[in-house]
């Protein structure tokens, strides 16, 4: 078993999921451990949102003669809770987004398949304490071994019949069959192959795809808990390297100017962005002599280096300009409007390895929308922040792109 860590120098780690002897929280959970993940994080992520109701146990085993990793969730308490959607919710809050996302899409799916509302859903088979933990459990081993996108191939569903506490029902069971909307699935062979838990886990963290292109870093096996003759039962992952973000050469101009009329930096700046510059700032240093002065610096393209010199020395009464070649790491990005009262404000979305990175609100489009309703700019902004939430737009979720996007050129803060 290969250990991981987390990059740290912008490289995009992937992992790839294969489905396709079916899917359960334990086997992704199993599969996770054994690519690395840290038992110790998974059990401080799960005895902090129901303390003391579960013991986490792993072990190896064979299942049709391939080695994987098996856990054992077990359940502490004499009289285990089954808990209702809302509880569950609540219980929630504390972890990452991941988790909660996770338990909203199999509430929906719940709620879809009983007919009944959200908030009434309660949680059996996929709620009580194996749930949470399996759930909990997943999204702390992908935080501990810093995973940042998530793709899954075919999941097999199986068939037949299984018991459960709204009596005998079909395979794959009808929220199986509702989380897998939009995905590829496999029959699977007979019995249940996809759980709720282990379909709601790909449903919302996973975008379905082949394996992506990637230096291959380690690969885990989790176990289901029959051994079935002829196909081993488990799940593979892949976790690897995409590459980092795109890194590009520019050239950085600077020079130090200290018998310039302050008022007119604002519009040398405006200047400089408009002719080309990646990105231009100023900032105060004192000179010899203990004169105040500014050091102005302009992130340059190649293609624009001569004429955003030229204007430098057209600009500023400087003598002499300072050039070096620096490299600059960015993320895709793209605009995305979303409304708010009385208008809307473009979000300015920075996304890495499929997933979203930072969503920011263009702050322009706030000032003028806080001036027409004659209110402060920074409820706007929170307005808008708000909701981007909403629409998708937070760091960690995947990014799903929209016909109105548009993507978004560097420039200031590049």
């Amino acid at each position: 078993m290969s250990t991981t860590t987390a990059d740290t120098h912008g490289v995009s780690r992937t992992l790839w999921i294969d489905p396709s002897a079916g899917v359960a929280g334990d086997m992704l959970l199993a599969a996770l451990l054994d690519l690395g993940a840290s038992l110790e994080a998974v059990r401080a992520a799960v005895d902090a949102v129901i303390p003391g109701e579960v013991a986490i146990a792993v072990d190896e085993v064979s299942r049709a003669g391939l080695r994987a990793r098996h856990v054992e969730v077990t359940g502490t308490a004499a009289d285990p809770t089954h808990r209702a959607w809302p509880e569950v919710r609540t219980l929630l809050r504390s972890e990452p987004p991941a988790a909660l996302m996770v338990f909203e899409r199999l509430a929906v799916a719940e709620a879809a398949v009983h007919g009944v509302a959200v908030e009434d859903v309660h949680f059996h088979e996929v709620g009580a304490w194996d749930a949470i933990a399996d759930v909990v459990g997943v999204c702390a081993a992908l935080e501990d071994l810093g995973v940042t996108a998530v793709t899954s191939g075919p999941v097999a569903l199986g068939s037949g019949h299984v018991e459960t506490a709204h009596g005998r029902l079909p395979v794959p069971a009808p929220a199986v069959l509702e989380l897998a909307r939009g995905r590829d699935v496999l029959p699977g062979g007979p019995g249940e192959r996809a759980t709720p838990t282990g379909m709601a886990l790909l449903a919302a963290l996973a975008d379905p795809g082949p394996m992506p292109a990637m230096r291959v870093e380690a690969t885990g096996v989790g176990a289901g808990t029959r051994d079935t003759p002829g196909q081993a039962n488990v799940v593979r992952a892949v976790l690897g390297t995409t590459g980092s973000s795109p890194t590009e050469t520019l050239w950085l101009l600077e020079t130090n100017v200290d018998d310039l009329d302050p008022r007119v930096w604002s519009g040398v700046l405006e200047a400089l962005l408009a002719a080309g510059a990646a990105d231009a700032w100023l900032t105060p240093i004192v000179m010899k002599k203990g004169r105040p002065a500014h050091t102005l610096s302009v992130l340059a393209p190649e293609q624009a280096r001569d004429t955003l010199r030229a204007a430098v020395f057209d600009l500023t009464p400087t003598l002499g300009v300072r050039e070096s070649p620096v490299a600059r790491t960015a993320l895709e990005r793209a605009w995305r409007t979303v409304p708010v009262d009385g208008g809307s404000v473009r979000i300015k979305v920075g996304l890495r390895g499929g997933r979203v990175v930072s969503a920011t609100p263009e702050f322009d489009d706030a000032d003028a929308l806080a001036r027409a309703r004659a209110v402060p700019v920074r409820r706007v902004l929170d307005e808008a922040t708000a909701a981007a939430r909403a629409a998708g737009l937070y760091p960690t979720a995947p990014w799903i792109p929209d016909d109105q996007d548009v993507p978004a050129q560097g420039g200031p803060s590049s």
